[in-house]
């Protein structure tokens, strides 16, 4: 086997994994610690502030992101763009063995250090982790849409990660309450929503205070 061929293999396995990397969004998968090399985090946060008594749905959890120099993506970037290089210097150039392995390497890591920034300051920033409690429906504040009768069932509408969403309702009391009124989940069972209206719960707040 000629370096040619490791060049080469080199390459076709970097520009698979790379295909697969992105084509399943796995680029950013940490590859296992290696000891005694340099690691690079990214950090970004995630900051909504804390409604007093209810909170409208949503992204109001902080999340950290971090993306190590030394991940799946940019581990397959580096074999391509090695490989690449190699073979082409190895094939068509004249430059010595050494050289051009030194310009391969650079290669190499040029390659890698271009997907290291697209993870970093273009993927990363918009992942956040998820968390069970950012869709817990208790506390959700939403307008009823269709008048919920009593002991019957109505529907309001909500604001949850910037979009709009409606949910089946109930009132908590079995009472009726009209088109229009705000409501604050206090329960949530098989679907249905059960509600208190926002202002029977901030007028017992107000009077819990006096």
């Amino acid at each position: 086997m000629t370096f040619q061929d490791v060049y080469l293999i080199c390459f076709l396995v970097g520009f698979a994994l790379s295909a697969l990397s992105f084509l399943f969004g796995t680029a950013h998968v940490h590859m296992p610690h290696i000891p005694h090399l340099p690691h690079f985090h990214f950090h970004t946060h995630f900051h909504a502030p804390a409604a007093p008594h209810a909170h409208a749905g949503g992204g109001g959890h902080s999340a950290v992101n971090e993306v190590s120099y030394f991940n799946f993506g940019t581990v397959s970037g580096f074999l391509a763009w090695f490989g690449g290089t190699g073979y082409l210097l190895a094939r068509y150039s004249a430059l010595s063995f050494f050289l051009a392995l030194f310009v391969s390497f650079m290669s190499g890591l040029g390659g890698a250090t271009i997907i290291f920034l697209f993870l970093a300051k273009v993927l990363a920033p918009h992942d956040k982790f998820l968390d069970p409690a950012d869709y817990d429906m208790i506390g959700v504040l939403g307008t009823v849409t269709s008048r919920i009768r009593r002991e019957g069932t109505g529907e309001m509408i909500y604001s949850r990660d910037g979009a709009r969403r409606a949910a089946p309702v109930r009132s908590e009391a079995g009472e009726e309450i009209a088109k229009g009124c705000e409501v604050v989940v206090t329960r949530y069972e098989k679907g249905i929503a059960y509600v208190r209206r926002w202002e029977e719960l901030t007028n017992a707040v107000d009077g819990s205070r006096s």
